[in-house]
């Protein structure tokens, strides 16, 4: 058993994928060709934002990200402690300071009330200016985004979404309009990582906003900060394009991604009716949905738990083994065993079972 199949979805779409690949090596326009824009329209209109705007990878895409904010050294950038590396490594690597927050005990994902507290210790500290948000869409399921959006206008903050995992999820308010995942804060951003819930063969990401300035700015500074062109270099930028060939890939999976979201919620389902009585199962706040891109349980005989699964052929992960405020890489902010106890907990008593579209039940 896979924990992802990628061969099944790959069966199930080989021929149109394996045409659409044909059709590039056939115009060989393998960098910036038509199917990155009609990819990139093709996203902006799935979310429901003005801009979606491709790059090599979802780290790149949060690099851009702060380029675009002019995030750097001096300022506070608060994100989750419980979340991929990548997450607070794009902080640091803008010179500016990651400031961790804790989990929300329900969902997994960043605490509001936590983020609140933080950010008035930051300002009664005065060492750093408070300046934006990454908020991350954990396991498929979007963060607190009413609270969210309410702290950043009561900080004046800037918020990025960090929709890596989250790709498909959306929330739903009491009058009953949808938003999907993408089209929160100022930016947001997701990988096409290989296993995410919509992925490519490769390295892909994409950057989502409403704002026609941010989207200017990030077309920029994917080319190298390029001007009226890729000569004309404006302002210093990285090299970050998602090639064609990943481009016309992602173009049949998305098409079939709606059809792929049904049958992870389907997944999901069977997961919760029959292991609610035995574990901690994930929990969908009312309003939201999830793209489930790991179904994560919580136990604290997790080690003994894996290893049965293991023993019968079921292969099992954890996401994450270590909060962002235990890497060696931030140990000089001065953090201490304690200081998140929901993140340190979960940490310890995560794992995650198979998730994918094409999954033959495993209980």
């Amino acid at each position: 058993m896979q924990f992802i199949d990628l061969a099944a979805q790959y069966k199930h779409l080989q021929t149109k994928i394996d045409a659409r690949i044909k059709t590039v090596l056939e115009h060989g326009k393998y960098i910036m060709g038509p199917e990155v824009q009609e990819l990139e329209q093709k996203l902006a209109d799935y979310v429901g934002v003005k801009h979606a705007i491709t790059c090599a990878n979802g780290t790149d895409a949060l690099q851009l990200a702060m380029m675009v904010l002019d995030i750097k050294p001096g300022d506070a950038v608060f994100c989750p402690t419980f979340t991929f590396f990548a997450t607070a490594e794009v902080i640091a690597l803008a010179g500016a300071t990651p400031v961790f927050v804790d989990s929300d005990e329900a969902t997994f994902n960043i605490c509001p009330k936590d983020l609140e507290s933080k950010i008035q210790q930051t300002i009664t500290e005065g060492k750093l200016k408070p300046k934006a948000i990454i908020s991350v869409d954990l396991f498929g399921l979007p963060a607190n985004y009413p609270e969210l959006e309410r702290i950043t206008k009561l900080f004046d903050l800037k918020l990025v979404e960090d929709a890596a995992q989250g790709f498909g999820g959306s929330i739903t308010d009491n009058q009953g309009n949808r938003k999907k995942s993408g089209s929160f804060g100022d930016i947001a951003t997701t990988s096409f990582f290989p296993a995410k819930p919509l992925g490519c063969y490769g390295d892909g990401g994409a950057i989502f906003t409403n704002n026609d300035d941010y989207a200017e700015l990030v077309k920029s500074y994917r080319v190298h900060g390029k001007g009226k062109d890729k000569y004309d270099n404006v302002r210093i930028g990285i090299n970050s394009r998602l090639d064609t060939i990943q481009a016309a890939i992602l173009l049949e999976k998305l098409a079939e991604f709606p059809q792929e979201l049904i049958n992870r919620n389907k997944s999901a389902a069977k997961y919760e009716s029959e292991l609610c009585n035995k574990y901690n199962t994930p929990k969908v706040p009312v309003g939201y949905t999830s793209s489930w891109a790991q179904y994560t349980l919580l136990d604290a005989k997790r080690d003994e738990i894996m290893a049965e699964y293991k023993a019968k052929g079921i292969p099992t992960m954890i996401y994450y083994a270590t909060c962002m405020h235990q890497q060696t890489a931030f140990k000089e902010l001065g953090y201490q065993e304690g200081d998140f106890p929901v993140a340190e907990r979960l940490a310890k008593q995560v794992f995650s079972l198979p998730m994918h579209p094409y999954l033959n039940h495993i209980v």
